[in-house]
């Protein structure tokens, strides 16, 4: 438009020229000339009404575009049972996915416990609204294998959904990678079924500090030895409350029961068939169950009076209430940071072990990752993309260094050790080690059972009743084994004939 106006202003000028005397044409040819000049950058440089133009169309292009990719973005929603510091960590991680994929939305939703997440997730697959990716404890492994909607089963198999492929929309697929004792737990019928990511297992955590002043130089192994330490501890003129703790929580028996070399149930602990028996008063079960009242009676394990008392039994330890914490290897990192600042040093070592039998290994905790069954090929392949990316090994070094669980990765590990970091932080070795220390054998890989959940909370509360009103290991065990039988039979019955 500017320039249309000069030109005609131009053309005006010339015609007033040819109508003037002789005497005004040099001046309205550099007044032409001066026009003109000042009408020539208008070919290369716009104006500053055309640049805010141009900058507003681009700006709603930009927007436009912006929200046709939000619109387009694949969505996935994954739920974990974490709400602190972990649930960051793996907001992070997806941030840093997204980035990558930007067709891709991750959205992270975080539970309390494994329990509240576990019904949560039942819930919302009755109403066929499951996430895509769920984060289900080792000992909902069988539920999650039976779960059913209107459509078939929930979950899919991951080698399956993998189907051989060494990337995933770029990523490298990162499953055959997993370390040994994961691998054997999640592998069902030959294949992988979910995708393990915080693993971890028991170890205990000495406060040195106290024991040297007891006299004591190394960790206590095996049971004997723990017996030897708390009554050295327990002469200090000055001794603690107590001498050693753990949650009453199934995990802690099973782990026994798996270094005995024990099983929890029949159908090789429920790996080679679905378990039709369970195995709670074995003499295993009653040897460890019976060293820990021993423990009690004798003032030497406190017990905090809570069943799954995670919160106490790790307060008692920070506390110095008791030199001796057997506990997740998954707070390895913060539990040995919290001891410095206590003024103790803490020293990370495996559980202590039946010296009179075979050591034959300890089980794993922890959880994986399970994907939905049914979903369209783009949100698979994004969940299984991004499945890949959570657990390469930048990530899942960096998740054992933050936590404490092991790094789930070979190639994890080789990135740990050439960076230094095991030399400098010796405590987060211990637990892939004991794991990698196992036979093989089904004790040792952990059971497989239907109502594996419901089960542990009978031996809690059989072991409480031990502990606290004194009655007979054997016959409590004995009665707690029916207890979990009928529960057994009646998932049996629910379920085994899909």
């Amino acid at each position: 438009m500017k320039r249309s106006l000069l030109a005609l202003l131009v053309m005006a000028m010339l015609m007033a020229a040819c109508s003037a005397d002789d005497t005004t044409d040099d001046a309205t040819e550099e007044a032409a000339e001066a026009t003109d000049d000042a009408a020539e950058p208008t070919d290369d440089e716009p104006s500053a009404e055309t640049e805010e133009a141009e900058e507003t169309e681009e700006t709603a292009e930009d927007t436009e575009d912006a929200t046709e990719e939000a619109a387009e973005a694949t969505e996935i929603q994954m739920w974990v049972a974490f709400t602190d510091y972990r649930l960051d960590w793996a907001r992070d991680v997806a941030t840093a996915f997204t980035e990558a994929h930007p067709e891709i939305a991750i959205d992270i939703q975080g539970y309390d416990d494994y329990e509240s997440l576990f019904q949560a997730t039942q819930l919302a697959a009755e109403q066929g609204d499951a996430p895509a990716i769920v984060q289900y404890f080792e000992v909902a492994t069988q539920e999650a294998r039976d779960a059913q909607t209107a459509n078939g089963p929930l979950f899919a198999n991951l080698e399956e959904l993998i189907d051989g492929r060494d990337e995933i929309l770029g990523e490298p697929v990162v499953l055959d990678d997993v370390v040994a004792p994961a691998r054997d737990y999640y592998t069902l019928d030959g294949q992988f079924t979910s995708m393990p990511w915080n693993t971890s297992s028991a170890i205990m955590f000495s406060n040195t500090t106290m024991l040297a002043e007891a006299g004591i130089t190394e960790p206590p192994a095996t049971w004997a030895d723990v017996d030897a330490a708390c009554e050295a501890v327990a002469a200090l003129p000055e001794a603690p409350t107590g001498c050693i703790t753990w949650p009453n929580h199934g995990w802690f028996f099973e782990q026994s029961l798996g270094q005995q070399g024990a099983v929890i149930a029949n159908g090789d602990n429920g790996r080679s068939e679905r378990a039709s028996e369970v195995e709670l008063d074995s003499q295993a079960a009653v040897d460890f169950v019976s060293w820990w009242a021993d423990m009690e009676d004798a003032g030497h394990y406190v017990y905090t009076g809570t069943q799954r008392d995670w919160s106490g039994t790790y307060n008692a330890f920070i506390a110095g209430e008791v030199p001796l914490l057997v506990y997740s290897s998954s707070d390895t990192t913060i539990l040995t940071e919290d001891g410095t600042a206590a003024g103790f040093d803490v020293v990370a070592s495996p559980m202590p072990h039946n010296g009179e039998v075979d050591y034959a290994g300890n089980l794993i905790g922890g959880a994986t990752l399970w994907l939905t069954n049914g979903l369209e090929t783009a949100e698979q392949d994004a969940a299984l993309a991004f499945l890949q990316f959570f657990s390469n090994p930048e990530n899942a070094a960096d998740w054992h260094k933050v936590t404490g669980y092991i790094p789930i990765t070979e190639s994890a590990i080789s990135l740990l050790e050439d960076e230094g970091w095991f030399e400098e932080n010796p405590n987060s070795r211990v637990a892939g080690e004991q794991l990698a220390a196992a036979d093989g054998s089904v004790a040792s890989q952990g059971a497989i059972l239907g109502s594996f959940v419901a089960i542990r909370d009978v031996v809690t509360g059989a072991i409480e009743d031990i502990l606290v009103n004194d009655v007979d290991p054997a016959e409590r065990m004995a009665a707690a084994d029916a207890e979990a039988q009928t529960l057994l039979d009646d998932y049996t019955a629910l379920y085994a004939a899909q």
